[in-house]
């Protein structure tokens, strides 16, 4: 009896070994996944910035990963350029070398889109193959690709609107595309946290964890804003703080009709919005940390409120230089890279209060 009971143990031992390195594993792979996203995120802030985002003109989701070698491919691409609004009202003067710069960034961003694709679909592949994805994981990993692959489709969306009429992409399929990047992002994060080590230590008060589901959410919104904003160059007007126009509050908020229409069309509506709401985030983030604090100072829960607040503070701190430099290149991105960890830091202190994932593991009964 004795013989079975230790052979049983090492069983379950081995067995919990070798998820634990299973874990491991997957929490790499997607770590690494998060920083491609957040390269892709920002290299896309860039093109943004650079206006950039309309000099590829046609999808080619495999031969579009080869890009002009010779003149004559640089002339014909070019050629194509010239064809749209964008060219032909704001870039008559352009050459095919300034063409190049637009060009470049744009390539690099499409080409870090497929990068990630293969990053996250053939590791997937192998560790399902291989038995290390636990059964109640498969379907989120299948749907986080699906959700990728649905990505590129909207991008190619978001594209398009800029290539007859318009002579920029539509707002709204600009935020439209980033707010599916950072649901790809939290997504990965809410399992790779599953998939780490938690504390014991019980929740402040019995509303933390919807104190810490409300940060994410308004963390996303805020880039869904910020998206709104980037869409309307709306951060390059209103360059005053903590006024804006000459007031706290501006007038003209709601001067187009219907009046709906000013918080996804109104430059000076939008920025406004976008500034509430990261007051808001801010006021909710330091009473999050200070109710922390109170109820249960010692545990992890209150250190991350702590650490999530001074994350928000920074993001803060960092939208209004931008502002008031008018948005330069380095300080857009600087703030691009801000919301993502201010994101990413929300969705794993939210996903914290469910404790690690539940474990696959194969129990023998004892004698």
């Amino acid at each position: 009896m004795a013989v079975a009971n230790s052979t049983t143990e090492q069983a379950i031992l081995s067995e919990v070994h070798r998820l634990d390195r299973n874990r491991r594993a997957l929490r790499m792979w997607l770590g690494f996944v998060l920083l491609a996203l957040v390269s892709l995120v920002l290299v896309g802030g860039a093109t943004r910035l650079t206006n950039s985002g309309l000099s590829i003109t046609e999808w080619k989701p495999i031969h579009g990963i080869v890009p002009p070698l010779t003149a004559a491919e640089w002339e014909e691409e070019f050629k194509l350029y010239q064809r749209i609004p964008e060219f032909q009202q704001l870039n008559s003067d352009m050459t095919v070398e300034d063409f190049k710069t637009i060009f470049w960034w744009e390539w690099a961003h499409r080409l870090i889109a497929r990068g990630i694709g293969v990053i996250f679909a053939l590791p997937l592949a192998y560790f399902w193959v291989a038995g290390m994805v636990e059964r109640h994981l498969r379907w989120p990993l299948i749907g986080i690709l699906a959700l990728g692959g649905l990505q590129g489709f909207i991008g190619w969306w978001m594209v398009s609107s800029g290539l007859s009429v318009r002579t920029d992409v539509s707002q709204y399929r600009l935020a439209t595309h980033l707010v599916m990047a950072c649901l790809i992002f939290a997504a990965c994060m809410w399992i790779m946290r599953g998939l780490s080590p938690h504390s014991d230590d019980a929740a402040p008060t019995v509303s933390s964890r919807t104190w810490a589901a409300i940060i994410a959410a308004l963390s996303l919104f805020q880039i869904y804003l910020g998206a709104l904003v980037a869409g309307l160059d709306a951060g390059f007007t209103y360059n005053t703080w903590p006024l804006m126009d000459g007031a706290i509050i501006p007038s003209d908020l709601l001067i187009q009709q219907p009046a709906w229409i000013n918080f996804f069309e109104n430059p000076k509506t939008v920025q406004f919005i976008h500034r509430a709401g990261a007051y808001a985030l801010f006021a909710l983030a330091l009473i999050n940390m200070v109710i922390a604090l109170r109820a249960a100072p010692q545990t992890t829960h209150a250190r991350r409120a702590v650490v999530l607040f001074a994350l928000v503070a920074l993001q803060a701190a960092i939208g209004i230089a931008t502002l008031l430099l008018q948005v330069p290149l380095h300080w857009g991105l600087l703030h691009q890279a801000g919301a993502l960890v201010v994101l990413g830091f929300a969705v794993a202190n939210w996903r914290a209060f469910y404790g690690e994932f539940p474990r696959d593991t194969i129990v023998a009964e004892r004698d």
